[in-house]
């Protein structure tokens, strides 16, 4: 175990960021190797005289940052890639001439932060508890038990309104929208009780016409990539604004739309937050017409500035069908999603998955209900609130440090900001300017069906708290040379 000799100025304040500096310095020349273990937090605040929660605190930036590998039961230790031997030349990143991105896309998560050593004991105790039966084809809404948990979790968490039986578990919002979308269009059968040949031989001789459509509206601006998806599903696509407020009901209503599909709770990408007074007009709109809202929960965990706002789903559970996934708080790879409707959807949903591709992965089912079950994804998103909040922080001021002229919109959520430029300024160039020198960014224009002030949607999940600085210095250096 390596013995560190730190020092912390305590008239300074600060002290975690002292630690987590001292550290990061200690791996960048190669004085902390590969592999080297690390004081447990409880023993190195007991030498340095602070609080264990500083200690604790400054680990896990430096996990965060990629800098340390933190593992139940093994300790802390040095990640293989952050030591440098000596002689090495350790030259910040950013002055190199191959810029980092730090993230490909706007709302990608840390995934070094991964909680592998939680997910490993899930995984464990799936692979030790479980009976062998529960390894064969199970339910292709999901399995009972993560049903139960995720209900319950939404009922505390989101303040929906759901039980297991109103939830399908899908391979991610995507194809929870996919597949919403063709129930919405008369694409699915029917949601009817029984699954016996008999049900099956009927649903052979009276086959789902392929053809039907529905007029969705979507929020103008919007993430692009759902949109080849969502009219491969049968959805003639028209755009309503996005202002303040969140979306307009009354230019909503104006179209005609039978479903909205919205990202109430952060909207995506300009940051607002649905009013209460659009949520209720929205509601008030879908009753009154029998439309079906879709409410996209892609990142709701991550508010930072307050509780996160609960889900219009727990206000009309009869008019709204709510799609969340594991992707935004965990990792987009493990495709876990879920879908909570009204019954005669979710059925729908569930016997498509039947007759499609028999329901998701069943392991990582019951490894992400014990997750849930043993508080572990409930500690895993305390500690990447704090992350991303400071992540946030640090970017907002640099912002307002170095680039005073561009104004943050949006609430402090999520995994990305919204960046109004000037007006005249360039998006397509800023952006890739910004690229180079390590920032997420992408250009608002191509999200919008109709001109708007230029902006940039930048994301800071990936982006290490001590290099937002820098990044944002020398795009200001880029763009004013």
């Amino acid at each position: 175990m390596a013995d560190l000799h730190l020092s912390v100025d305590r008239t300074a304040g600060g002290i975690t960021g002292q630690i987590a500096r001292e550290l990061r310095e200690a791996v960048r020349q190669g004085r902390l190797a590969a592999g080297e273990r690390l004081p447990a937090s409880r023993e190195l605040a007991g030498d340095l005289g602070l609080s264990r929660g500083v200690v604790v605190e400054a680990y896990e930036q430096l996990v965060a940052e990629g800098f340390l590998i933190s593992r139940v039961g093994a300790g802390t230790i040095v990640a293989p890639a952050a030591s440098r031997p000596s002689g090495v030349d350790t030259r910040d990143p950013l002055a190199d001439a191959d810029k980092p991105y730090y993230g490909r896309r706007s709302t990608s998560p840390d995934l070094g932060a991964f909680p592998r050593g939680r997910w490993l004991a899930s995984i464990r105790n799936a692979l030790a508890t479980l009976p062998a039966d529960a390894l064969d084809y199970g339910d292709p809404g999901g399995v009972p038990r993560l049903r139960e948990e995720l209900a319950a979790y939404l009922r505390r968490v989101r303040a929906a309104e759901v039980g297991p039986d109103d939830l399908v578990i899908v391979g991610g919002v995507a194809q929870g929208l996919n597949l919403t979308v063709r129930a919405l269009a008369g694409q699915l059968p029917e949601g009817r009780a029984g699954h016996d040949l008999n049900s099956f031989v009927d649903r052979i001789a009276h086959p789902v016409p392929p053809s039907g459509r529905i007029r969705l509206a979507v929020e103008d601006p919007t993430s692009l990539r759902q949109l080849p998806l969502l009219r491969g599903a049968g959805a003639d696509l028209v755009a309503v604004p996005v202002d303040g407020e969140g979306v307009d009901v009354e230019a909503l209503a104006a179209t005609g739309a039978g479903a909205v599909l919205l990202t109430p709770a952060h909207q995506y990408p300009t940051g607002v937050v649905l009013s209460p007074r659009r949520r209720a007009e929205l509601i008030e709109w879908a009753a009154g017409t029998g439309a079906t809202i879709l409410e996209d929960d892609y990142d709701a965990e991550f508010r930072f500035d307050r509780d996160p706002v609960g889900c219009l789903q727990g206000l009309a559970p009869d008019r709204v069908v709510l799609t969340g996934s594991v992707s935004k708080s965990l990792a987009p790879g493990l495709r876990l999603g879920w879908v909570v409707a009204p019954p005669g959807i979710a059925e729908s949903i569930r016997l498509a998955r039947s007759e499609l591709d028999l329901g998701s992965p069943v392991l990582e089912q019951y490894a992400l209900a014990h997750l849930i079950e043993s508080s572990g994804y409930d500690r895993h998103l305390r500690r990447m609130r704090r992350q991303y909040r400071a992540r946030r922080d640090a970017l907002v001021r640099a912002l307002a440090d170095h680039l005073p002229e561009i104004t943050v919109r949006g609430v402090s959520a999520g995994l990305h900001l919204c960046a109004e430029l000037p007006v005249g300024w360039d998006e397509v160039p800023t952006s890739e300017t910004a690229q180079a020198c390590g920032l997420a960014a992408e250009p608002m224009g191509p999200m919008r069906s109709s001109p708007g002030p230029p902006a940039l949607v930048i994301g800071f999940a990936r982006l290490p708290v001590h290099y937002a600085d820098q990044a944002v210095r020398a795009l200001a250096d880029a763009l004013r040379g």
